[in-house]
């Protein structure tokens, strides 16, 4: 078998994949597309394109000889390029979220099942090594039957949402979306620990703007969403976010997981860090122990974004497409990990109050 043959919108977020997918003998970007014309040139010109594998037009992007297509463009954009891409008969790997609208979700999801492509969420969170030793230990049984488990990703991101230097009052795509809706870094590594389990309820606080006063903003700049969530098996979680609490970098992205028997946490201080953990019958106490997002026998040229998790998460569908296998995150665990933050936004705006989460059986 040649080498796949792969195409990528959205070249700045998928600047990651231009390196994995380009690097390698299995895989060779050979089209690229953007509607920035300069930011496409210097993507080109990094990876030696002839001006014939660039377009800014995406119908005519889908019409390149490429076998794999990656959707790194803004999350309103997913539904549209998604469908169209499966429809054309691609491998599909789309960045996080599976898209912005419930309706969006459930298009994704009837295409995907139809489509002749592979589908997969590039959720690459769940590839941070230290989610990846927690999975061995609790398969080993150490910390018993999770019942419970939270997460916080706190990530300052105003300049992201709106200038904040040259050009006053001009805004990003990313101002239209609530804080909440981006919680598939914190669900999807904990319902990967419990696999076989999804969410049924939701409910959220979390519906003012009071550190970011430009109304027009919102709902990007409501302060901090809180959800609660309940599972088909029982257990319950709790997720914070928040995309304008004033927070210096190293950003928080931090996971405690309750069984049992004990339980497993990593710290919100910094990357490479050391977490805790108690496992009954084998701790005599709570213990330190190292939470790396790195793995650490990845090759150096793995180490380039997210830790080492973009590197795997494409090795990953490289896998899928190459040998036939069905991705974990295929269409129906990326409608699992997107529809609750979508279902809790809709729960703070009501007041509170719970709602069912849509579930495709």
């Amino acid at each position: 078998m040649g080498k796949l043959k792969v195409g990528i919108v959205g070249v700045s977020r998928g600047s990651a994949y231009l390196r994995n997918y380009s690097a390698g003998d299995r895989s060779a970007v050979t089209a690229i597309c953007d509607l920035d014309e300069a930011r496409l040139a210097r993507a080109a010109e990094k990876l030696s394109l002839p001006d014939s594998a660039c377009y800014t037009d995406y119908d005519a992007f889908l019409g390149a000889d490429t076998d794999i297509v990656i959707v790194g463009t803004p999350i309103p954009l997913h539904e549209q390029q998604v469908v169209k891409a499966l429809e054309a008969g691609k491998h599909v790997l789309s960045e996080v979220t599976m898209a912005n609208t419930v309706e969006g979700c459930k298009h994704i999801w009837e295409t995907a099942k139809k489509s002749k492509g592979i589908y997969m969420m590039g959720e690459n969170y769940m590839y941070f090594h230290f989610i990846r030793e927690w999975k061995k230990y609790i398969e080993a049984g150490r910390i018993g039957n999770i019942h419970y488990a939270e997460a916080e990703y706190v990530h300052d991101i105003r300049e992201r949402l709106y200038d904040t230097g040259t050009r006053p009052g001009e805004s990003y795509w990313r101002k239209y979306r609530p804080p909440i809706h981006y919680c598939t870094h914190c669900l999807g590594p904990l319902m990967w620990l419990m696999d076989g389990d999804y969410v049924v309820k939701a409910t959220a606080s979390g519906n003012k703007a009071t550190i970011v006063e430009d109304q027009s903003l919102w709902p990007s700049t409501i302060d901090m969403q809180v959800a609660l969530f309940e599972t088909k098996q029982g257990r319950g979680i709790k997720i914070c976010r928040s995309q304008v609490t004033p927070r210096p970098e190293p950003h928080t992205v931090y996971y405690s997981v309750y069984g049992t028997k004990g339980f497993l946490e990593n710290t919100r201080h910094g990357k490479d860090v050391v977490g805790q953990r108690y496992f009954e019958g084998f701790d005599k106490h709570s213990m330190d122990f190292d939470c790396y997002q790195n793995e650490v026998d990845a090759p150096d040229s793995a180490k380039n974004s997210h830790g080492t998790s973009d590197f795997y998460i494409a090795q990953d569908f490289l896998d899928c497409v190459e040998f036939g296998n069905k991705p974990f995150l295929n269409e129906d665990r990326a409608f699992e990990l997107t529809m609750p933050g979508l279902i809790a936004h809709e729960a703070a705006i009501k007041g509170n109050v719970w709602l069912d989460v849509p579930h495709f059986d």
